[in-house]
C-alpha cells in the first residue's frame, strides 16, 4: 500500500475530488472539497494518480450517510454521501468551470432546475434482473433503489430476481403512464416493419413506406409507452431513449416554450420522438423535425398527428446539405444533440442561419460549452444557462442554454 494524507481541494467533472501530492494531482472518489483524508494510491498515471479512501480524518460539514445500502457497489450514484443542497452547489460549480475553460463566463447566468432528490427516476436498464456493479461485470440483485420511481420499486420488491427477465431489458415506470398499468417492461418481439399507423386527430392511415425519409423503420406496439406530460400524451418505445426524470422534464418543456415567442416556422434538431415538438406546435405554425433514428421518428409522427409539421429521418449533416436550402427561414430552433454535441455541419449552419432564437439542450457540459463558444463568436448572446438536475446523487450534468441573436 502507498498511504498518504491529503486535503481535498475541489470536485471536478466526473464526481471525484482532486488533491495535490508533490504538485501531482490525485483523484479520489466519494469525497468532498476540504476534507482531510488518509488515502491509498491505487493507480499511477503520467499526469495524475488515482486513490481510494482509507480513513476520513476531518469530514466536510456536508457529508451525510448514504441512504442506499448498495452505494459504492452499484455503478450508478456517486454523490449520495453529500447533502442534496450542496450537491447542487457542486454541480453548478462544475458547469461553471467547464464553460470557463472555453472563455465563457456564466457566473451570473446559471439557474438550477430541480425537483425531488429521491424516487425520481422512471427509466432503467436491468441486466439479468439487476444492476451492474461499479467497474465490474458482476450483477447486483437489488430489492429497492433510492432513486427509482415507486412503481419500479414495487416491482423490484414483489419480483425475485429469478423471475425477472434475463439479459439486458429496459423498464419504464411512472404514475404519468396512461392506462391502468404504470410499469412497462421491454418484451422481445419480432420486428414490425412497414406497419400502418393510425394517426391521431385526422384518423388517416399512413404507411411508413410512403415517406422515403423514414421508410423501413421498426414499430413494436408491445413496447409502446404513453405518458402524460403537462396534459399532453407523448408516446415512445421503452427500448429507445426518453427522459428518466419526468418532473424535471416538464419544467424544461415549459421553460423552452415560455422563452420563445410565437412564430411561423421552428426547427427541432435531433427531435427524437417529438416530445419537444409536441409543445412547440402550440406556438408555431409549422414544426420541422430532424432525427437520424428513424424508429424514434415513427413515434414522432404519432405524437405530431394533426399538427402541421415535416419530419426528416436523416442525420443533421445530411439534412443541412440536402434539405435546409429549400426550406423557408426559421423563427426559432431547439437543438438537443447526443453527448458528442452538434455535428460540425449543423453547428456551422446555425452560426450562419441568423435564426433569432436558439434553445440548446445538452447532456455533456464540455461539448455544450464548445458549441456555445462558436455560437457566441457568430453573434449570439448567451442570455441564460440552466443546470438541469435530472440525476440527483450523481455527477451527471445536463443543461439548457438560451441564445438570442444580437442585433
Amino acid at each position: 500500500m502507498e498511504i498518504k494524507t491529503v486535503t481535498t481541494e475541489k470536485l471536478v467533472f466526473g464526481g471525484n475530488t482532486l488533491a495535490k501530492i508533490d504538485n501531482k494531482t490525485v483523484f479520489i472518489p466519494y469525497t468532498l472539497p476540504g476534507e482531510t483524508l488518509s488515502i491509498n494510491i491505487v493507480q499511477h498515471k503520467n499526469d495524475y494518480d488515482n486513490a481510494e479512501i482509507l480513513k476520513i480524518i476531518s469530514p466536510s460539514e456536508h457529508r451525510v450517510e448514504p441512504k442506499c445500502k448498495y452505494y459504492g457497489l452499484c455503478g450508478g450514484c456517486n454523490m449520495m454521501h453529500i447533502d442534496f443542497e450542496y450537491q447542487r452547489v457542486l454541480r453548478k460549480q462544475m458547469l461553471m468551470d467547464t464553460f470557463a475553460q472555453f472563455n465563457i463566463d456564466v457566473t451570473d447566468k446559471i439557474e438550477v432546475v430541480y425537483d425531488q432528490d429521491l424516487n425520481y427516476r422512471s427509466r432503467f436498464q436491468f441486466t439479468d434482473g439487476g444492476l451492474s456493479q461499479k467497474s465490474s461485470n458482476n450483477i447486483i440483485n437489488i430489492e429497492n433503489c433510492c432513486c427509482a420511481d415507486k412503481t419500479i420499486n414495487e416491482y423490484l420488491s414483489a419480483t425475485e430476481i429469478s423471475k425477472r427477465p434475463k439479459g439486458r431489458v429496459h423498464i419504464f415506470g411512472s404514475e404519468k403512464i396512461q392506462g391502468d398499468k404504470k410499469l412497462k417492461i421491454e418484451k422481445l418481439v419480432e420486428n414490425y416493419r412497414n406497419q400502418e399507423i393510425k394517426l391521431k386527430g385526422k384518423g388517416k392511415i399512413k404507411k411508413l413506406k410512403e415517406n422515403h425519409y423514414f421508410a423501413g423503420t421498426v414499430l413494436s406496439p408491445e413496447n409502446q409507452v404513453t405518458v402524460n406530460l403537462l396534459g399532453k400524451p407523448v408516446t415512445f418505445d421503452v427500448r429507445g431513449f426518453f427522459q428518466s426524470n419526468l418532473a424535471v422534464f416538464e419544467k424544461v418543456l415549459k421553460l423552452i416554450c415560455d422563452t420563445l415567442p410565437t412564430g411561423k416556422n421552428v426547427l427541432d434538431m435531433y427531435s427524437g420522438c417529438g416530445s419537444i415538438s409536441t409543445f412547440l406546435a402550440d406556438n408555431f405554425d409549422q414544426v420541422v423535425l430532424v432525427e437520424h433514428n428513424r424508429d424514434a421518428l415513427v413515434y414522432a409522427e404519432q405524437n405530431m398527428a394533426g399538427k402541421n409539421h415535416m419530419s426528416y429521418g436523416l442525420s443533421g449533416a445530411a439534412w443541412v446539405k440536402n434539405c435546409a436550402p429549400s426550406l423557408p427561414p426559421f423563427d426559432a430552433c431547439v437543438v438537443d444533440p447526443p453527448r458528442s454535441g452538434m455535428e460540425k455541419e449543423v453547428l456551422d449552419y446555425l452560426c450562419k442561419s441568423k435564426i433569432p432564437f436558439i434553445r440548446s439542450l445538452s447532456c455533456d457540459p464540455v461539448t455544450h460549452a464548445r458549441d456555445a463558444q462558436k455560437l457566441i463568436k457568430a453573434g449570439y448572446k448567451l442570455e441564460k444557462l440552466y443546470l438541469l438536475d435530472f440525476y440527483p446523487n450523481t455527477s451527471h450534468i445536463e443543461s439548457l442554454a438560451i441564445f438570442n441573436l444580437e442585433i
